[in-house]
């Protein structure tokens, strides 16, 4: 892990796609069977599941892992290059270990792997356990530069996306999207025929958009220019009602309204936890604050951002009785701890980032109240957040700027101006990375990426324009840490 520079980000191993040579791409996956062998979840003859997304990489790092599995005479199933909860769906209701090859939302140049227990996501404590694993390389497998010198054939694919598919239709009814034109933004995303095939078998009107053969880094947190672009002059024409897509893995959804306007991630969870009158909603501390306000929530949970930390707080709340008991990010995955049941409908929980179920919950309770997807954002509290990154800027850089900033929050926010910008600071939150609560109700969140070199401003105020300000602040600030 310390020579490849491949390590453990915010939801599994990612790294550059020279440094996850075959061999270490191996060694990871053999150090992750044999952290469960302990655990009693894998042993020789244990079926594993593997699939990945559409990046250039992935292929390569499949058989690698593949390879891994029979090494540790493990029974391979390959699903296929599928949506990151299909290929849950399938291994936890077979209560068996899968693994996903993906980058998800970040450059081509990239990729990783994320890792399941078999019955949910690795936990933070699991990649510690997991780094403590003695690896051997078997001898002549692999050649000089750690590319695979072996014959690595993938077994047939097993096909996962009818049961994906069947879980919505059976929760929401095949007429739950009638009378809907939806566009579906495909770009490279591993599920865009999968959520062409859910919406129509729902009852909805399919518009394929934007297919891509080349891969896309679509990030559902920090939406580029372009995609916003897109979606407004999809829209332009006045016959679709929304627009839907995912990232690169398809566990993250973005979904604009009739205007081509993309709704943020956290917005999208408080609505669907409210359409599934959720008793407990975990979300990282960075998601948008209009989820108390709304007050439909029994108990809400905050934590680090990363769906390891929202599935242990949602796990917890579930065995505390506290159901049904979800969990979103502010990417907008969503992640069931328990089963939902709906108009003696119910579906089976999912503690992993699931991105048709919030858009479907949204689509469907705009439809049931006679409101466009906007009209049904504004029943909410008027809060708003933004978000975009400072690309290039190497993590322990961040980590120190911020450390700094730390130590003293006040003298710092003066120096960069967010003082003068948004009033005197009220409270700082260091449960991850460098929150900052100002007087008048603001925000100015900082934090460095667990994925890539990059470094994350988040903030929120009380209207869109004042967020877009705030951002540009924020941006514009922390820039100058390039210069150290």
């Amino acid at each position: 892990m310390t020579q490849s520079g491949v390590a453990f980000g915010t939801s599994g191993a990612r790294g550059l796609v020279t440094a996850m040579t075959d061999a270490v791409c191996f060694a990871y996956t053999v150090g992750y069977l044999k952290h469960l062998a302990t655990l009693g979840e894998f042993s020789p003859g244990t079926p594993v599941a593997v699939a990945g997304d559409l990046r250039p990489s992935t292929p390569r790092i499949v058989r690698a892992c593949v390879a891994a599995i029979r090494s540790m005479r493990g029974e391979p199933v390959f699903c296929g290059f599928v949506p990151t909860p299909a290929l849950c769906v399938h291994a936890f209701a077979r209560g068996i270990p899968s693994l996903m090859v993906t980058g998800s939302h970040i450059p081509a140049d990239r990729n990783g792997i994320k890792f399941n227990r078999a019955h949910g996501e690795f936990l933070k404590t699991d990649e510690a356990a997991m780094r403590e694993q003695d690896v051997e390389l078997p001898e002549g497998w692999f050649d000089a530069d750690g590319a695979l010198a072996i014959a690595a054939d993938l077994p047939a694919i097993t096909d996962v996306v009818p049961p994906f598919v069947a879980r919505y239709r059976d929760f929401f009814g095949p007429d739950a999207l009638s009378g809907l034109t939806l566009g579906v933004y495909q770009h490279s995303a591993v599920g865009r025929d999968v959520l062409v095939d859910i919406v129509e078998v729902l009852g909805g009107k399919a518009v394929p958009l934007g297919r891509m053969d080349s891969f896309i880094p679509v990030d559902t947190e920090a939406v580029r220019p372009e995609d916003a672009a897109l979606a407004r002059d999809w829209a332009a024409a006045g016959t679709l009602d929304a627009i839907l897509t995912t990232d690169g893995d398809s566990d993250r959804p973005l979904l604009a309204d009739r205007a081509g306007n993309w709704l943020r991630g956290d917005v999208l969870g408080i609505l669907a936890a409210r359409f599934l009158n959720a008793a407990a909603v975990t979300t990282p501390v960075s998601s948008n604050t209009a989820l108390e306000l709304s007050g439909f929530a029994k108990e809400v949970r905050r934590t680090r951002i990363g769906s390891p930390f929202v599935v242990a707080a949602m796990t917890e709340a579930a065995e505390a009785g506290l159901v049904p008991s979800v969990g979103y990010e502010a990417n907008g995955g969503f992640l069931l701890a328990s089963d939902v049941t709906r108009d003696g409908r119910t579906l089976a929980a999912l503690p992993t980032r699931d991105s048709v179920l919030p858009m479907i919950c949204a689509l469907v309770a705009a439809r049931e109240q006679g409101r466009d997807l906007d009209a049904l954002v504004a029943t909410l509290p008027p809060r708003f957040t933004l978000s975009d990154r400072l690309v290039e800027m190497p993590t322990a850089q961040s980590q120190a700027q911020i450390a700094k900033l730390g130590e003293d929050p006040e003298g710092g926010a003066a120096a960069l101006g967010f003082t003068k910008a948004c009033g005197p600071l009220h409270h700082v939150d260091k449960t991850d990375g460098l929150r900052m609560i100002f007087a008048n109700g603001e925000i100015i969140h900082l934090r460095p990426s667990g994925n890539a070199p990059e470094l994350r401003v988040y903030v929120e105020a009380d209207s869109p324009e004042r967020a877009d300000e705030l951002l540009k602040t924020g941006l514009a600030a922390v820039s100058t840490w390039r210069q150290g």
